[in-house]
């Protein structure tokens, strides 16, 4: 596979990379298989997928605990990342809320350690930035973590071109993680993206399919299972759903075009939006975990591009 920088690290993976949140957290909460979903992380390593993407708040802490247990004798074959900061309030509804203080961020990422069964991982990502927290001792914190050895590099998530800024005169922002596709861009028009390539920040795209909606499957919020957390959210309700077909409808000719699936069609774009962004792909089934990691392989024209950019604005916000 295709393989990309990771920040000032010297270390690079794989362009597209797996998120593991679903397999815990958030989607279909009736069928999931730990066991599975345990083959499943170890293929993408086969398949050079190696950015294996967890977090404290999904299960809450479950997903670690399966993520450490898949990587149990394969620990130096990925590049490990989680994320603390986001408390867990409610699993039901999935309410949480932000703690970016630098005592809950030290114990956060040391029961990390303990769940995913390791002693360090590569990249520790700030979830949320706590609004409460000056970012500064939110990062300081991380930066301690670094020095210690427990963590080998630093990401934010969902951050502004200020907060980047913030954050790497303190300690190097080896990551940004946000959602980025082909319905959700909100990244080129803010100017992260453009900011961390000029930075040599690597961008990584959670939700790169959507949610699932840009597998080209979901026309109606009954092709969502019956237990499933996007029922919750405003862009998997009925009117919006329709309006964005459209979407899909663009994807579709060009994935014709290209003799590929809808899927690989929406990495591609999502990759070519520069050499420092990676996709990670959430998935339990091992047959999409092939597929897209062979959208790592798909070149998309200019002219083909031109056609995707050309997309309309997604139709309803994405919380």
């Amino acid at each position: 596979m295709d393989t990309r920088q990771m920040g000032g690290t010297g270390r690079r993976v794989g362009a597209v990379g797996l998120g593991c949140m679903g397999m815990s957290w958030g989607y279909d909460q009736l069928g999931r298989d730990a066991d599975v979903s345990v083959q499943v992380i170890r293929r993408a390593l086969d398949l050079g997928a190696d950015l294996i993407d967890t977090s404290d708040q999904y299960g809450p802490f479950t997903n670690e605990e399966l993520v450490g247990r898949a990587l149990r004798g394969h620990r130096d074959r990925a590049y490990l990342a989680t994320k603390g900061g986001l408390v867990v309030d409610d699993p039901e509804t999935f309410a949480s809320h932000r703690d970016g203080r630098p005592e809950h961020l030290r114990a956060a990422c040391e029961a990390s350690l303990r769940r995913l069964g390791v002693d360090h991982v590569d990249l520790y990502q700030l979830h949320r930035i706590d609004p409460e927290v000056p970012l500064e001792e939110s990062w300081g914190a991380l930066a301690e973590l670094v020095k210690e050895g427990k963590v080998g590099a630093i990401g934010l998530s969902e951050a502004s071109v200020e907060e980047i800024r913030t954050a790497h005169a303190i300690h190097p922002v080896t990551s940004v993680q946000t959602e980025l596709s082909l319905w959700s861009r909100e990244p080129l028009a803010d100017g992260v993206l453009a900011h961390c390539a000029e930075a040599g920040i690597t961008f990584v795209s959670y939700s790169p399919l959507g949610r699932g909606f840009l597998s080209g499957a979901i026309s109606s919020p009954e092709d969502l299972p019956e237990v499933d957390g996007r029922h919750r959210t405003p862009r998997f309700q009925p009117e919006a759903i329709a309006a964005n077909q459209p979407i899909i409808d663009r994807a579709r000719e060009v994935a014709r075009q290209l003799g590929v699936t809808v899927p690989q069609v929406s990495l591609a774009w999502v990759l070519a939006q520069g050499e420092h962004v990676v996709a990670i792909p959430g998935t339990k089934n091992p047959r999409y975990l092939e597929e897209n990691a062979a959208a790592a392989g798909v070149t998309l024209t200019s002219e083909q591009l031109a056609l995707l950019d050309a997309v309309p604005e997604a139709v309803g916000t994405r919380y």
